[in-house]
């Protein structure tokens, strides 16, 4: 078969057709049974916006600027859940994931710079939850980091089981361990005291001192970069297609409300996780006066003596633990849908986890190997930055296509949604610049 038939196969293919239409949803009459089929997908995306990359960005925020970053980590949150359902819509409505739109609409050409952008992203997320789990491994089980780093390919091991026992599975895993992320960093909130009334009005009043404040401004769009992924955009609109609900009108419906309603109810959770992170690190080191805690590892060594709680140390490292490991599997899931629908060419998962982890493992043992310890902390926040520049790559487009009424027909954007959506993109394309223009400056 010449590379055209293949590609034209490819094409005709569903997004991830192991596992598209397999779970099936409940038409009961009872809202509730009904919900329960469709929660999943948006758990698995909310993954990527607690990784490892986010803890290094919020301790260093918190740390550094107190509770001022707060509003920074709700406006980025509101924006994952407006993207997030563009996102599942137009998986929904066109039966296409992002980037086999972007293939059919843009070209061969296009589609494979999008595709490297894509990879790009992905290799960044990856080397955030390399590093996260590499140093949980260090901190729980004295495993030097160099070889964490290595363990951490291992993981492989358990995407592929998982996805041999079917996709509802690996999301069960993935809800069990957020589970996990949420109940160790209650205790920890419990523990640190946090001023709440500080913590609210920074969470909805913003400060102009987060566009003044160059050093604030690099972690608040690295903030940005750990919330919004640019992956997650691709992955989402093609896992919500897992469901076996109605291909009808009445039946799309239905998905895109129930869609919805598990992707909010999922990232509403990862606020909260993101949110916690940043105030237990500003009313632990903040308010001690060490301004200068950034690295995960230093925050595990002082969380218990400054917080006077013993064991608060461990709880932190098994949910980074727990962070990391989540993480790699949407990490894989993404770099599937990206390959299959940018460039046509389908791999053996093993073989495709195995290309993810080793972009990003090669370049952290080589920082490993020549800084140390030292150089993790500086990699993870720039990791969360790159991921921040990749993301106007995949939310013009994507505002595009939910915005084509020929495309999507009676599921097409409103007026106010084109705008809010518009407004969204524009805005991340700004704050991108404007670090770009800092940066450049040697500010």
């Amino acid at each position: 078969m010449s590379t055209d038939a293949i590609a034209q196969v490819l094409s005709a293919q569903p997004s991830l057709p192991e596992v598209h239409s397999s779970v099936r949803v409940s038409h009961s009459r009872l809202y509730w049974r009904r919900i329960l089929g469709f929660l999943g997908p948006g758990f698995l995306i909310s993954v990527g916006y607690m990784d490892p990359g986010n803890w290094a960005t919020d301790i260093a925020g918190g740390s550094r600027f107190g509770y001022t970053l707060l509003f920074v980590i709700m406006a980025s949150n509101l924006m994952a859940i407006l993207l997030q359902s563009l996102s599942l819509k137009l998986g929904v409505a066109t039966e296409r994931d992002l980037a086999q739109l972007c293939r059919e609409r843009y070209g061969a050409k296009t589609s494979f710079a999008l595709w490297i952008l894509a990879e790009v992203a992905i290799a960044a997320c990856d080397l955030a939850e390399v590093i996260g789990s590499a140093i949980a491994l260090e901190l729980l089980f004295h495993i030097p980091l160099f070889y964490g780093v290595l363990i951490t390919g291992l993981d492989v091991l358990l995407i592929l089981l998982l996805q041999r026992w079917g996709f509802r599975y690996v999301e069960t895993l993935v809800i069990v361990l957020i589970g996990t992320i949420i109940v160790m960093f209650g205790v920890q909130m419990f523990f640190s005291r946090p001023d709440y009334l500080p913590v609210l009005r920074c969470m909805f009043v913003p400060s102009a001192s987060i566009v003044i404040n160059p050093g604030m401004l690099y972690i608040a769009i690295g903030i940005l970069g750990a919330t919004v992924m640019p992956h997650n955009l691709y992955l989402h609109s093609s896992i919500v297609q897992s469901r076996n609900y109605k291909r009808t009108a009445e039946g799309k419906r239905e998905a895109v409300h129930m869609a919805n309603v598990d992707s909010a109810l999922a990232l509403t959770v990862a606020l909260f996780v993101n949110a916690a992170i940043l105030i237990v690190a500003a009313a632990v080191f903040n308010r001690s006066g060490r301004f200068d805690v950034a690295a995960i590892q230093d925050a595990y060594k002082l969380l218990s003596p400054m917080m006077g709680a013993a064991g608060a140390s461990t709880l932190f490292a098994i949910a980074l633990l727990a962070s990391g490991q989540n993480s790699s599997i949407t990490g894989t899931l993404a770099g599937q849908v990206v390959m299959e629908g940018f460039i046509h060419i389908r791999l053996a998962p093993w073989l495709r986890r195995l290309f993810t982890r080793s972009l990003a493992i090669i370049p952290t043992i080589i920082v490993v190997a020549i800084t140390g310890e030292a150089g993790t902390e500086k990699l993870l926040i720039f990791s969360q930055v790159i991921l921040s520049l990749q993301l106007s790559f995949a939310v013009v487009p994507l505002v595009l296509f939910t915005s084509n009424r020929a495309l999507m027909g009676q599921f097409v954007n409103s007026r106010a949604m084109k705008i809010l959506a518009w407004f969204t993109a524009i805005l991340i394309a700004v704050l991108n610049a404007w670090l770009l223009l800092q940066t450049a400056l040697g500010h």
